[in-house]
């Protein structure tokens, strides 16, 4: 079995805000195979589906960014999988919008939720796919919590397919196929 984590923030505020990309991304899985997300045992929503024949669950954590890990190890020890299982899949604000970057481990890069999952389970080693945001910003905190414009989420219904196939290629043939093949900017991007 393999997991994908989509962080993100709960409620309606956060909906469409670039913090969560994650969540938005297992939407848009969700929207492609048509199993609905469930409560699990914790403080997370998961839904099952078959990708490339292997059993794939889906979890957003229910908790905000900075407590992720909650969510995390609650699924490890719920479900039969271990850290070599997960991806987990964040904002960057580093990144233009548009650009993908899986990674098979690493530190949190300044990324609270990421630092939440390290400090819970105690490793880096998991992988990551950050999917840029944009890197035009004066303060980071209100350009993480603010809302994709209209002309980003064009960009999005361009993207998360392509998305979705890189993830296609780390349940299929592990991250470092999905690094070589998907590790670049998808969208071009006006600057700014």
């Amino acid at each position: 079995m393999h997991v994908v984590f989509g962080l993100g923030n709960p409620g309606r505020r956060y909906l469409n805000t670039r913090h969560n990309i994650g969540f938005i991304l297992l939407d848009y899985i969700q929207s492609i195979h048509k199993v609905p997300f469930q409560a699990g045992k914790g403080d997370y929503y998961f839904m099952q589906c078959q990708i490339e024949n292997a059993d794939v669950l889906c979890v957003k954590p229910t908790t905000y960014m900075n407590l992720s890990g909650i969510a995390v190890q609650q699924v490890l020890e719920h479900f039969p999988v271990s850290l070599q299982d997960i991806l987990v899949v964040v904002d960057d604000f580093q990144l233009p919008f548009g650009t993908l970057r899986f990674r098979k481990k690493g530190s949190a890069g300044g990324h609270n939720g990421l630092k939440s999952i390290i400090a819970t389970v105690g490793s880096e080693a998991f992988a990551r796919l950050r999917i840029g945001i944009g890197d035009h910003f004066e303060d980071a905190v209100d350009f993480v919590l603010s809302e994709f414009s209209e002309q980003e989420i064009d960009g999005l219904k361009k993207l998360l397919p392509i998305a979705y196939q890189g993830i296609t290629v780390w349940v299929r043939e592990g991250i470092e196929q999905a690094m070589s093949q998907f590790n670049r900017q998808f969208l071009e991007t006006e600057e700014k």
